[in-house]
């Protein structure tokens, strides 16, 4: 499996990655992949996309996963990443695997969306914290998609 040493990196409103790091993923194709950042003990596992700009490779790093992390703009933290095996760059909530395994059709609905969208849903559905939440919004997002919205703001009316 590909992953990368541990580094050290900061915050400036997105993270500055560097090239030798990266650089084995970019030769194998790889640009989605799973971090493992820490920082004063804290320990958080996210799933990122190394996005190219101006010649630069960056990741964003959310508000989020900051105030999870517990850290600001020019803390140096730490940070792994490890190549994404995941089925859909993300991970998925137990209640929408369940939920998705009782609705075939549902289920196929999904499958035939962008990999963009599958994870966008998967995101909306895994900030819910309440488990019985989670599974109330999969039913309706279930029963949306086979009466045939696909506006992801509409999903979850």
């Amino acid at each position: 499996m590909l992953k990368s040493p541990v580094f050290k990196i900061t915050l400036n409103h997105m993270l500055s990655l560097p090239d030798e790091i990266i650089a084995p993923f970019l030769a194998q194709n790889q640009r989605r992949v799973r971090a493992i950042a820490t920082f004063e003990g804290k320990r958080l596992e996210f799933y990122g996309a190394i996005q190219k700009r101006n010649g630069n490779h960056y990741m964003m790093f959310g508000k989020r996963y900051q105030k999870e992390l517990g850290i600001f703009p020019n803390d140096l933290f730490e940070l792994q990443f490890f190549e994404d095996t995941s089925k859909y760059g993300v991970e998925v909530p137990e209640e929408f695997e369940a939920v998705m395994l009782t609705d075939i059709e549902a289920y196929q609905i999904f499958e035939t969306l962008t990999d963009g969208k599958k994870r966008g849903l998967i995101y909306a559905i895994t900030r819910y914290k309440n488990t019985q939440t989670k599974i109330d919004k999969t039913l309706l997002l279930c029963e949306n998609l086979k009466k045939g919205i696909r506006d992801p703001r509409e999903l979850f009316r």
